[in-house]
């Protein structure tokens, strides 16, 4: 189940390059909040494949969970009730606002792999 592949890894250090330069430089209303959280789903998808021999279904499964359920702990304001909302690395991670479009900009980065995966790859998971 554990294994390394360097072009997953290699992918994932691009879009966290990307998604660093994105949180640094862009301040938009459509790249940053929108692009950035269509990308995310993608470089977490990469890392995972990057140490796990699983699936795309798999992979692309726990990867829209995991986002969904932080979006939720946004819904829930769960930084606040746990008091840290000083906190910048949390605030980062889990973000402080939730928004229906992220849901939508998950799901489209997860088709996204899947349509790369699937038609562009050809892998046979």
């Amino acid at each position: 189940m554990f294994h390394f592949n360097r072009r997953y890894f290699t992918l994932t250090v691009l879009l966290f390059l990307i998604e660093i330069t994105i949180a640094l430089y862009v301040h938009d209303n459509f790249i940053r909040p929108y692009f950035g959280d269509f990308l995310v789903v993608i470089l977490l998808y990469c890392f995972l494949k990057s140490f796990l021999k699983i699936s795309v279904w798999v992979a692309a499964a726990l990867v829209l969970v995991f986002s969904f359920a932080i979006e939720t702990a946004q819904y829930l304001n769960i930084v606040e009730k746990l008091g840290l909302q000083s906190n910048k690395i949390v605030k980062v991670v889990l973000g402080n606002s939730f928004a229906w479009m992220d849901l939508l900009a998950y799901t489209l980065g997860i088709l996204a792999v899947i349509i790369m995966e699937k038609i562009l790859f050809q892998t046979k998971e």
